[in-house]
């Protein structure tokens, strides 16, 4: 089971050019909307044929999330990635509506979709 990262912890990382990759699970039109800064777009449903693209270095750190706590998005696509050998998989269970309803910036239209 993927470690759980909040908010403060993830942007500890963020701040600190921490080398971590961050992982939208929800549908591309979502992604679209608003996503965590460089985040990249994975549907959970796709993490097989995407993750080899997207994540071709199994031992960086990925956070994954989708829109909140209750969202199974996020804890889906970061189980199939631990599946796929992935070894430093976390999820930011409370997600995107955490990071905007704390005044977070986000950013919008396609950026980094495969």
């Amino acid at each position: 089971m993927a470690t759980t990262i909040d908010r403060e912890e993830l942007k500890a990382k963020l701040d600190g050019n921490k080398d971590l990759v961050i992982v939208e699970a929800l549908p591309a039109r979502h992604y679209e909307e608003a996503h965590l800064p460089g985040a990249l777009n994975m549907p959970h449903d796709q993490v097989d044929e995407l993750a080899p693209t997207l994540l071709p270095d199994k031992a960086r750190e990925i956070v994954v999330y989708c829109s909140n706590r209750a969202c199974q998005n996020s804890p889906q696509a970061s189980k199939r990635l631990e599946a796929l050998g992935y070894q430093n998989v976390y999820d930011y269970e409370e997600g995107k509506q955490d990071w905007i309803g704390a005044g977070l910036p986000t950013e919008s239209g396609t950026g980094a979709v495969a």
